[in-house]
């Protein structure tokens, strides 16, 4: 549905962002920062990496913000043995001895990949191309994904053995890495009433995927003052140890800092949340409000920070 003018698609992003948090806590009860952190990813085009113990409804979240958004949904689950072709697809042979290329559930609008760091970096790497270029390639063959496209893993932190981490490249391709925590007690006890009746609630579609492109097309055009811009640019240069720039806390704790994808989410993340919030321009504090989900991942910690119990939380909040 074409808008007369930007200010009158914000408005419609920012309505859609109420009705959508309205619709999903009809399910998710609680985590209303993680919920409007993934909706961030969808409307900046970016993948979301979920990172949290069993039971805090990761995959029910995802599953419930793909059915309130009209989208395709495919959810793989990673285990030791899963091979590229389970993701990609592969070509097999018809019955006239003719090759046929079968689609695998990376064709998708949004693919939840379970437990990512479960499954050895070939197939790890399977993804990386998809979650970069919105294509595969099999067989010699080149396929475009559908789009709007979003890639939304979670991993498990407690249980490491068995588990293959993650390599930093392909962490750097997720513009956010969201700690989901536990739920406080008054929540608790609305989950429990809710999930041990005979309550069925259905997610209504909110937005179809033609919006949603819309929408993400206008995050691209807001306009962005250069302070902002410069803010979050030196933000990410402090976090380098051997920039002219670095922060303290980088020179004493941080082996790697963030790279240039880090400044342009940043820039994209703050767009989104002004957009949210209903305004039609992004400040310091919606650049701040993004800062940490985008760093968490993308700054390597040294022995001494590890020995002293820094966390790279800390030390964002330090940097802020």
């Amino acid at each position: 549905m074409p808008f007369a003018s930007d200010k009158e698609a914000a408005d419609a992003l920012h309505n859609a962002y109420r009705r959508l948090t309205s619709e999903i806590s009809q399910t998710i009860i609680g985590q209303e920062e993680v919920v409007k952190l993934v909706l961030t990813a969808v409307f900046c085009q970016g993948h979301c990496l979920l990172v949290g113990v069993p039971g805090l409804a990761k995959t029910l979240l995802i599953h419930t913000i793909a059915s309130s958004l009209d989208m395709s949904f495919n959810r793989v689950q990673f285990t030791p043995d899963l091979m590229p072709s389970d993701i990609l697809g592969s070509e097999t042979l018809d019955q006239n001895r003719n090759f046929q290329f079968v689609k695998g559930p990376v064709f998708a609008n949004i693919v939840l990949a379970d437990e990512i760091n479960r499954t050895p970096p070939k197939t790890q790497a399977a993804l990386l191309e998809a979650m970069q270029e919105y294509s595969v390639t099999v067989a010699g063959h080149h396929y475009k994904l559908p789009r709007p496209f979003f890639v939304l893993a979670t991993q498990n932190p407690i249980e490491q053995e068995g588990t293959y981490p993650l390599p930093e490249a392909q962490l750097d391709r997720f513009m956010f890495h969201v700690a989901l925590s536990y739920p406080s007690y008054a929540s608790e006890l609305q989950i429990v009433k809710n999930t041990t009746g005979d309550r069925n609630y259905q997610p209504q579609v909110i937005l179809t995927s033609e919006e949603i492109v819309e929408f993400q097309q206008l995050v691209r055009r807001v306009p962005v003052t250069d302070n902002v811009v410069e803010y979050a640019v030196k933000l990410v240069h402090q976090t380098r140890p051997d920039s002219d720039m670095a922060a303290e806390q980088a020179k004493q704790y941080l082996e790697w800092g963030a790279g240039p994808r880090a400044s342009q989410h940043l820039i994209m993340g703050a767009k989104c949340n002004a957009l949210l919030n209903g305004k039609y321009s992004p400040d310091i504090e919606d650049v701040k409000a993004v800062a940490v989900p985008i760093l968490r991942h993308r700054l390597v910690r040294n022995f001494k920070a590890e020995a002293q119990g820094i966390t790279v939380e800390q030390i964002v909040k330090e940097l802020l």
